[in-house]
């Protein structure tokens, strides 16, 4: 039992599951499977990554959709690259984009220049029209390192969202008490975190399903659709393009969804219930 789903509305054993689709605006298959999973597919929520090469054309179809903020800080794949948004030179690597991977960021970023550029992306989304629902870190950057971990709650704050953490087993390994730095601050984030990357989608969502714990459950998926532009980019295409199919085109998930205990719901939910208890952000 926990106590946001009573937060929410929903009896305190109430099973409440986002199913979440990654990396809107990193490619244009990326937006076309993402749209179409959370319109009419199985998805509730999405994450646009600002700096990369097509969330413009993320805002351009943008219909009122749930969507969060993935803030965006590495460039993680080899011949596809991007970069931030500000004149921020300790974002950079030597080939021009941000750093490939979360340990190179950590070791060379400037705080206040992760701060500046986090807060423009989120200011972005929302001056392109995006009615923004919560806030996530692409590759965990922001979520896995104390002091960045300060700055993405100083943001949560600052824009009143909920957020995105790591799986609770990994907090040891983090090294912080992240969920409860969240809840002190009165920053809601869901219970359990469930993802697919590298394992077959069908399998880890009837998993989930049939093991769905009390209170709030993100299963998290990245889905593309399968066209050159995706196998050129990411060699990990494959299970990106699984995703789509089963967001999308699987009976069998659907009615499995439809027969469980489990009720979907988005990161609106959440929003809006941290702003009407109100947070407990301290004043800087």
């Amino acid at each position: 039992m926990t106590k946001l789903a009573t937060t929410l509305g929903y009896e305190d054993d109430a099973k409440l599951l986002i199913i979440s689709c990654a990396n809107l605006g990193q490619a244009h298959g990326a937006n076309i499977a993402v749209f179409e999973a959370v319109r009419t597919g199985l998805a509730s929520t999405s994450t646009l990554m600002i700096p990369c090469p097509w969330s413009r054309d993320a805002a351009s179809r943008y219909r009122g959709e749930d969507v969060g903020v993935q803030l965006t800080l590495n460039a993680e794949l080899e011949r596809y690259r991007w970069g931030p948004v500000t004149m921020s030179p300790s974002l950079l690597d030597g080939d021009g984009g941000f750093p490939r991977t979360s340990t190179d960021l950590w070791d060379h970023a400037d705080l206040d220049e992760v701060r500046r550029e986090c807060r423009s992306q989120i200011e972005r989304a929302i001056l392109w029209g995006f009615d923004v629902t919560h806030l996530d870190s692409h590759l965990g950057s922001m979520q896995r390192r104390p002091e960045f971990f300060d700055v993405y709650m100083d943001l949560a704050c600052e824009f009143s969202l909920p957020v995105m953490l790591p799986p609770e087993s990994e907090e040891q390994a983090m090294g912080f008490p992240a969920r409860k730095l969240a809840a002190d601050d009165g920053i809601l984030t869901p219970d359990h975190v469930v993802e697919a990357r590298g394992r077959p989608t069908r399998a880890v969502i009837e998993h989930a399903v049939f093991n769905l714990a009390p209170g709030v459950t993100v299963l998290s998926v990245s889905p593309a659709i399968d066209a050159p532009e995706i196998r050129g980019l990411d060699p990990h295409w494959s299970g990106r393009a699984e995703d789509y199919l089963v967001m999308t085109h699987d009976p069998g998930i659907k009615d499995l969804l439809e027969r469980s205990d489990a009720k979907i719901i988005g990161f609106a939910e959440l929003r809006n219930a941290q702003r009407k208890v109100g947070s407990d952000c301290a004043e800087d």
